[in-house]
């Protein structure tokens, strides 16, 4: 039984079209971009994703030679931490206050950090869906007539077949989700000023939601009546679709963000803030961080520095003594994720000499982010959470010399996929379940046909990367007054 997946990008919508044996038939996508109205803000407006769903759908019907009555369920995955108000139709209200965006600093403020992370394994912080309801409440008039709180997910699956629902992944990023309820928690609701019955219902991510509507048919130019399944966020589709169903294999997901997880059979919670704990399919957790700008950095260097492509970056870093000659970078040009959550924090080069020119920045890019992936994964191993291998997905795992960098900063086999967009393959995996074409998720993720290219350590350039691993530490720490100064 075919089905289609869809992944809601931040800068791309893309649809995947995947047959019965779970083999990707056909893939295409459609771009468009984010606004930033003012400084620390980032929207999107929805009608944006929900033009882009069917010529996205066409064109990957089109490549995988099927034809639109050969579908028999949907289900869309994507960006996180988003917050769209709709009203009685379901009709947005307002422009999505999308993940990046920074602006209800002042709604989290006087909250306690550890209360918060004792009842939903998160990380106190503007991100979040709970503040920026509360932000939009308080600032944005037209949400008076709200009827519904959606998260972009949850919205588009309103659009497509009438029903009001998130998956417990979505759910436990809100701050309203407590993880011994599995479900919204009444102090969390009161404490944020939300209601209730202006939640989306939390359901099975794999399980049916509904059929496709009339609407939903019109949208993606897909039969009306075929199976809507839940869905869920693509942090998790990410590694849904990579095959990091079960403990023992951290996900990295090298998109415009970086984001890094791994399973656990219980909701183990971090002290130390670094880590949140998510609901997961099967009944288990997710252990995750959710990133800073590492495709992003790239995309940044190449325009700042006139560097090309992704590829003639990896090709010029490549070039680069391991080490960049003493230079370092810091990946924060978004705030900080890693080694600790400081939102005034800012990316950084140093080390600079005459003698480093674009070939050790480029490479000081790649190891930064590298830096920052072990803060995670050794966070994850010292939790306890399986943290063996790492499994690289996204379009920056087509980077060999990135995929290397990160073995060896590790100190851990990389496997590389070799499909990078694995976001889409995890929706279609949910759809697949929902329409009966596997008993469970992780039957359907074993069954995906997929290479992996194990890169393994290079012993030889173990300690030189922890020396330059302990710089990174230190620098970082040592421009903490700094961060302050930016909050």
């Amino acid at each position: 039984m075919a089905v289609v997946g869809v992944d809601l990008g931040t800068q791309s919508l893309k649809a995947v079209v995947v047959d019965g044996d779970f083999r990707l038939r056909g893939e295409a996508g459609v771009s468009y971009q984010p606004s930033f109205p003012a400084p620390g803000w980032a929207e999107q407006d929805p009608a944006l994703w929900l033009g882009a769903l069917r010529p996205a759908i066409r064109k990957a019907l089109e490549a995988s030679k099927l034809k639109p009555r050969d579908i028999k369920g949907i289900a869309v995955s994507g960006q996180l931490d988003g917050c769209v108000p709709v009203n009685g139709d379901g009709r947005a209200l307002a422009p999505c206050i999308i993940w990046m965006d920074r602006r209800a600093v002042a709604e989290v403020a006087g909250i306690d950090a550890g209360h918060i992370r004792e009842r939903t394994g998160l990380v106190l912080d503007a991100s979040h869906m709970a503040a920026k309801i509360r932000w939009m409440k308080q600032n944005l008039p037209e949400t008076a007539a709200c009827r519904m709180w959606h998260q972009p997910v949850s919205y588009m699956l309103q659009r497509l077949c009438g029903e009001a629902m998130m998956d417990h992944g979505l759910a436990s990023t809100t701050m309203l989700y407590g993880l011994k309820e599995r479900g919204y928690a009444d102090d969390l609701l009161d404490l944020f000023d939300v209601d209730r019955e202006k939640m989306p219902a939390i359901g099975e991510a794999s399980s049916a939601a509904g059929m496709l509507s009339r609407a939903g048919a019109d949208l993606t130019g897909l039969p009306e009546g075929i199976t809507v399944a839940v869905g869920t966020g693509d942090d998790f589709t990410n590694a849904i679709g990579a095959g990091v169903v079960e403990p023992g294999t951290v996900s990295v997901s090298l998109g415009t963000g970086e984001v890094i997880g791994a399973v656990s059979d219980d909701p183990r919670l971090d002290g130390e803030g670094l880590l949140q704990t998510h609901g997961y399919v099967g009944g288990r957790f997710y252990l995750g961080n959710p990133g800073w700008l590492a495709g992003g950095a790239v995309t940044w260097f190449l325009s700042t520095f006139s560097a090309g492509t992704p590829a003639e970056l990896s090709a010029l870093a490549a070039s680069a003594a391991p080490g960049s000659g003493d230079l370092l970078f810091l990946p924060a040009l978004n705030g900080a994720m890693a080694p600790r959550w400081i939102e005034g924090a800012r990316g950084a080069f140093y080390g600079l000499t005459p003698a480093h020119g674009r070939a050790a920045c480029a490479r000081a890019l790649l190891e930064g982010c590298a830096f920052a992936m072990r803060d995670v994964v050794d966070r994850l191993e010292a939790m306890g959470v399986g943290a063996g291998r790492i499994r690289l997905c996204g379009g920056g795992a087509k980077s060999r010399i990135w995929a290397q960098i990160r073995a060896d900063v590790s100190r851990r086999p990389v496997e590389v996929l070799n499909a990078a967009d694995t976001s889409p393959i995890g929706a279609a995996i949910l759809a697949s379940v929902a329409v009966g074409g596997a008993a469970s998720v992780a039957e359907a993720a074993a069954a995906v046909p997929r290479t992996l290219d194990t890169i393994m350590p290079d012993p030889a350039r173990a300690d030189l990367y922890d020396r330059c691993y302990r710089r990174y530490r230190t620098l970082f720490e040592a421009l903490a007054p700094l961060y302050a100064e930016g909050a």
